[in-house]
């Protein structure tokens, strides 16, 4: 299975329709978080996941109701930014497949945090979607960006290495 997710042409062709599906909800999130009439502002989401963490029965584990309110609800600002650019960008990566294991982690953290506050949504089905993209590595991004992003990058790192390695080494 892994096998064909990494190398068929296929499951390439495939990766499309699921980069364009996940890409679009993401986009959107983020475009209408972006362009609302109202500027995002992520502070009621956190006060709503630490006020799920206390109770009876809590549907917000305790540790991650400290983090918000440790954490989040004081860098609320940075969140403000962070979250639609965040989902814009992971939008964008996965549409037009350019550094998409890379867009596919950044969503699954972004999916993971809502659902670690209470939001479940799309999310579990969003997190398993992009299981697959992450799964088929480069081959997802095959019919895409990463088919010249991807080889530049590695040609770029190995010419880097062999610079500082040869720099490094040289005598004084």
């Amino acid at each position: 299975m892994m096998n064909w997710l990494r190398n068929s042409w296929a499951a390439a062709g495939l990766f499309i329709m699921l980069r364009l599906y996940v890409g679009w909800k993401f986009l959107s999130a983020g475009w209408g978080k972006l362009s609302g009439d109202k500027p995002f502002d992520a502070s009621g989401f956190i006060k709503g996941g630490i006020a799920k963490a206390d109770g009876e029965k809590p549907v917000v584990q305790q540790w991650f109701g400290d983090f918000l309110q440790g954490f989040a609800l004081p860098q609320v600002d940075f969140f403000n930014f962070l979250v639609p650019w965040g989902e814009l960008l992971v939008g964008i990566g996965l549409i037009t497949g350019t550094l998409t294991t890379f867009a596919a982690l950044m969503g699954i953290i972004m999916n993971f945090n809502y659902l670690f506050a209470g939001a479940i949504s799309s999310n579990p089905n969003l997190i398993l979607l992009q299981f697959f993209i992450l799964a088929a590595g480069m081959n997802a991004g095959r019919f895409g960006g990463d088919y010249w992003v991807i080889p530049l990058t590695r040609k770029s790192f190995r010419t880097l290495f062999r610079i500082g390695k040869t720099s490094l080494h040289a005598p004084s």
